[in-house]
């Protein structure tokens, strides 16, 4: 079992289920020696990637459900849209492992432990909504991170520089204002589920950080020009305020990058 192909498999799966279940035992066999990397081989496949369950339907960001936070269904709307989240950050992170060849291990490493983690999130808000009498597919999403990662598709530096250092480090800008909206109502339960979401975020936008700024030195870019120049080449999303400054800080963004928002 090679730990690229397995990622490749995983990520062509359409089943929430088979996507998650399998990426757990990914990883336990990973970490039990039992899975071999092999950097260098050029991946190619005839299959659609990412798969995906029928449900949730994919609309405009626009067009996503919205309801109020004072109804159980108003609640589970906003805890669809972040469990949505999560399953294409498993995607991303998966996409992330196969796609590029030539990267250190290390690289490999931290993206199926993303991964992960990003699957174990997705299963706490899915818990959530279950236990409110829904569940992921009930009300729509959209398509916005995984088309970042399509324009992407094609250099390892313009995905580091564009998906985790923008697409999820905006969800640390948007977690203070979106836990203070369940603390409010007294939703212990999702202010926890959020509070774990923050701390494993923080530390996928630091990995993204992390081999950005490995592949800058490696062609001798500089970082703050080139993070600028991909982002016009790659219509990457305006920054919105507020920004999570201590969140960005402990992701690795640098006081100068700070000074730039």
């Amino acid at each position: 079992m090679e730990l690229r192909q397995q990622a490749l498999h995983l990520l062509a799966a359409s089943s929430v289920h088979e996507k998650v279940d399998g990426l757990n035992l990914l990883l336990q066999a990973w970490q039990s020696n039992k899975v071999s990397l092999d950097t260098q081989q050029i991946l190619t496949t005839p299959l659609v990637v990412p798969g995906r369950p029928e449900r949730p339907q994919l609309v405009s960001p626009l067009a996503v459900a919205k309801r109020s936070m004072r109804t159980v269904e108003g609640r589970a709307v906003l805890i669809h849209a972040l469990a949505h989240i999560e399953f294409n950050a498993i995607n991303l992170a998966l996409d992330a492992v196969w796609r590029f060849a030539n990267m250190p291990s290390d690289y490999y490493a931290d993206w199926l432990k993303v991964a992960a983690e990003e699957a174990y999130h997705f299963n706490l808000l899915n818990a959530y909504l279950q236990a409110t009498g829904y569940q992921y597919g009930d009300f729509s999403g959209h398509n916005s991170l995984w088309e970042m990662a399509e324009r992407t598709q094609d250099d390892v530096l313009a995905r580091m520089a564009l998906v985790p250092r923008t697409m999820e480090a905006r969800g640390l800008d948007a977690s203070p204002a979106l836990r203070s909206k369940f603390a409010q109502i007294a939703d212990i339960e999702a202010v926890a589920i959020l509070d774990i979401i923050l701390r494993d975020e923080i530390g996928h936008v630091a990995i993204g950080n992390t081999w950005f700024n490995w592949l800058c030195q490696q062609r001798g870019l500089a970082p703050i020009a080139s993070y600028s120049a991909l982002a016009l080449q790659y219509q990457a999303p305006s920054l919105r305020k507020p920004f999570n400054l201590e969140a960005r800080r402990q992701a690795g963004f640098t006081e100068a990058e700070l000074a730039l928002l």
